[in-house]
């Protein structure tokens, strides 16, 4: 009988260091779900439904930029997750619209680029929120979701080196919301960086595929939400 408790004992201590091996693993993950709903609370006014493209809407102070993000990968118009922009400041410092790739898409004087995570038909056990639709994400597409450890902020992939980022903790930092673009397809259609009115063209150091810290290329908008 001891020798069966021991046995028992050890296999649940097993489980047990698995359970918060991978809680650890998943903690960019949990964390970045904390964290993006205080960024929704923050800013409730600015967080809508978006019927045009399926999902939700976060917009940054000014309208100028917004980051959406899909209810249903099975009924997304385009992409799942993207952001919207002005194109006027864009277009004043030389770039050409029609010669972006095909990942973006201009209209309205707007220009939006994002990425398409999968095909499924998300099940909600709730309410459909803009919270439990970032969950899905989280859920489904873990590795769409990073952490910027020289900005402290969680953030979405949305393919080609663009990116939308969120302070891990608001009341720590001045750049709480940033939307952040791959400025190559921009510089091959035009454009000149240092003209862009309201966005930043800088180098941004990150992690490569080694883990080691590596500085490139970006244009960026920063927002200090409180």
């Amino acid at each position: 009988m001891k020798r069966i408790i021991k046995i028992i004992g050890a296999g649940l201590f097993a489980l047990l260091l698995t359970t918060l091996s991978c809680g650890k693993l998943d903690v960019v993950g949990t964390g970045s779900v904390k964290s993006f709903a205080k960024v929704l609370g923050q800013i409730p006014r600015q967080v809508t439904p978006d019927e045009r493209n399926g999902g939700w809407s976060l917009a940054a102070p000014g309208n100028s930029v917004r980051f959406i993000w899909s209810r249903n990968y099975a009924e997304s118009p385009l992409h799942d997750v993207m952001i919207e922009f002005d194109a006027a400041s864009f277009i004043a410092a030389g770039l050409d619209p029609a010669k972006l790739p095909g990942n973006f898409a201009v209209y309205d004087g707007k220009i939006m680029t994002g990425t398409k995570l999968g095909t499924e038909r998300l099940e909600y056990s709730g309410e459909v929120t803009p919270l439990a639709s970032y969950e899905q994400i989280v859920k489904l597409k873990r590795n769409s979701i990073g952490y910027h450890m020289a900005m402290d902020h969680y953030g979405v992939n949305l393919g080609d080196g663009n990116l939308f980022e969120w302070a891990k903790d608001m009341a720590a930092n001045d750049k709480d919301l940033v939307f952040v673009l791959n400025p190559e397809p921009f510089l091959k259609a035009g454009l000149d960086p240092a003209r862009i009115e309201g966005w930043v063209f800088t180098k941004v150091t990150v992690d490569d595929e080694n883990g080691k810290p590596v500085q490139v290329d970006k244009i960026l908008i920063p927002f200090d939400l409180m």
